[in-house]
């Protein structure tokens, strides 16, 4: 899959990142306190999917580190082979999550950090319906997003062109629940990326159960 034109658009703007994304946004203290709300969370050597891993870093790095067992799933082949450089700890897969198989209950965490923004609303609502599944009883799971309502719109990212979809903040939560999650906690923050065409932008994390029934 070395053509431009057999990967998805999502893999040609992280394969164009790179090193980029993670200067630009490891630092975010909102992402930063989803971790550590996560690890109070896990029971030792839990196992973690970590959903559009980039670089490994802060996510995989930091869960990894802690002695749980994690697997980064992502689009980007360049993103993949800087994370298993510099998260050894963890697992690494370039995989699409819209069609990786995944078991019912198989992981005891979740993480979707902005992985969802370049999927259309039916295949967000899809992969979260998934991703839950995929989530043990009692399990976590993290989501954060840019909360917009906006489909299919055309922006620059980092100076790469991206075409992203989201929802407001009420839909995304109302997102979840429909999946079978139960949203215990929803932090809004606004937050700069680190680059020189960066310019404040929201985030919304999501914080997760998935509760019996």
């Amino acid at each position: 899959m070395s053509d431009s034109e057999e990967r998805s658009p999502a893999a040609v703007v992280f394969d164009a990142l790179g090193a980029d994304y993670e200067k630009a946004f490891a630092a975010s203290p909102a992402h930063l306190a989803s971790l550590d709300w996560l690890l109070g969370r896990l029971a030792p050597g839990s196992r973690v999917l970590d959903v559009g891993s980039g670089t490994g870093r802060p996510t995989a790095a930091t869960l990894a580190g802690a002695g749980h067992d994690v697997l980064g799933v992502d689009v980007s082949p360049v993103m993949v082979s800087l994370a298993a450089r510099q998260v050894p700890d963890a697992r690494f897969r370039r995989a699409d999550i819209r069609e990786l198989p995944l078991e019912d209950a198989s992981f005891d965490a979740v993480c979707v950090y902005f992985s969802l923004l370049q999927m259309s609303r039916q295949e967000q609502t899809g992969v979260v319906g998934r991703l839950a599944r995929a989530l043990r009883t009692g399990g976590s799971m993290v989501l954060a997003t840019v909360p917009a309502d906006v489909e299919d719109v055309p922006i620059d990212f980092m100076g790469q062109p991206v075409r992203a979809t989201s929802f407001g903040a009420e839909d995304f939560a109302a997102l979840a629940r429909s999946a079978g999650l139960t949203v215990l906690a929803r932090h809004a923050r606004e937050f700069t990326p680190a680059h020189a065409s960066a310019a404040p932008e929201p985030h919304l994390f999501l914080y997760c159960s998935k509760a019996e029934g």
